[in-house]
């Protein structure tokens, strides 16, 4: 019996390497491009790609991301970039005859005053978050393609939205980095540098969830392999998608006093209330994957350790400052 394909577009980025270490313990035959190979945004060589292999299964792994500063400067590339990448991914998968994708979203996609929890139903009803809207509008399209193909080709592409992501392979820029990945960043320069304070954007306030990245993996393969009959008991045709995250809360004020703890920064921290806080409040309703027999199992103070950890030894080895 042959091995089952599955391509993982994005696989050199955090999400997507998570899901290559994971996939890679099952008897499945991998399929991964590097961007010099294959340029997502590009239509013709996207469908020419997928119609000379014989792919089984797709994980869309792959987008440009980044935190409010990145998304505040670069909606442009946000808005466009991961269209074309989503659109040439799922129409080329269709074409070739792949009955089965996973879409891999982001919690932004819900209404900055939403309801919390957030429940996969909120979708839709209310505006979003300026600082990221573009990348979140982007992802919404994401969703409804995918329900649209299912809808008129009885496709099985599927949805997940993960909460806040961190872990091993993020990206800890200066500038563009998401809140986790950044502070960690800063707060060893302070270290290193000797440095008496480190400055936090925003009042500290607002309350984040986090979700290490191995625990996305686990979930978004636990989702694939779900069967058809028992996915579609907990979705449907108009409301697919399925969140996914830790169910625990933690202010930035919090996070980032346990950061400065892990990675042993003994100066003070202040706060630069001219930088934008972002949503108040994002927490994930995931009944719905529960449903579905899967919790995360990795800890925020044993996921921060290792992040950091990955920080010391990956980023500092590219990254010299």
């Amino acid at each position: 019996m042959s091995k089952t394909k599955i391509f993982i577009a994005g696989h050199n980025g955090m999400v997507g390497s998570a899901l290559v270490r994971y996939l890679k313990l099952r008897n499945v035959e991998l399929i991964t491009k590097e961007k010099k190979e294959l340029d997502l945004l590009d239509q013709k060589k996207v469908l020419n790609f997928f119609k000379k292999n014989k792919i089984d299964e797709v994980y869309i792994a792959a987008a440009k991301v980044g935190g409010i500063s990145a998304n505040n400067n670069y909606p442009a590339n946000f808005i466009y970039e991961n269209l074309m990448i989503q659109t040439n991914i799922i129409h080329s998968s269709y074409v070739s005859g792949i009955k089965k994708l996973l879409f891999l979203g982001s919690s932004c996609i819900y209404p900055k005053k939403a309801k919390q929890p957030i429940k996969e139903e909120k979708l839709l009803t209310g505006k979003l978050e300026p600082t990221n809207e573009p990348y979140a509008i982007a992802k919404i399209a994401g969703i409804k393609m995918c329900e649209s193909y299912n809808r008129q080709y009885g496709l099985d592409y599927r949805c997940i939205m993960p909460t806040n992501l961190y872990g091993p392979g993020d990206n800890y820029h200066d500038e563009d980095s998401h809140v986790i990945p950044g502070l960690i960043n800063r707060f060893h320069k302070a270290k290193m540098n000797n440095s008496k304070k480190v400055v936090i954007w925003g009042s500290g306030k607002p309350k984040r969830e986090f979700l290490y990245v191995d625990d996305l993996a686990k979930a978004s393969i636990h989702l694939m392999n779900k069967d058809i009959r028992t996915f579609r008991k907990f979705s449907t045709p108009m409301s697919s998608h399925v969140n996914v995250g830790s169910n625990i809360e933690i202010t930035i004020n919090e996070l980032a006093k346990n950061i400065k703890k892990i990675v042993g920064f003994k100066g003070k921290i202040e706060y630069d209330f001219t930088r934008p806080d972002g949503t108040p409040r994002k927490l994930l309703d995931s009944v719905r994957m529960e449903y579905f027999g899967f919790k995360p199992k990795v800890s925020l103070k044993k996921g921060l350790e290792k992040t950091y950890q990955d920080y010391k030894k990956n980023w500092l080895n590219l990254n010299k400052f």
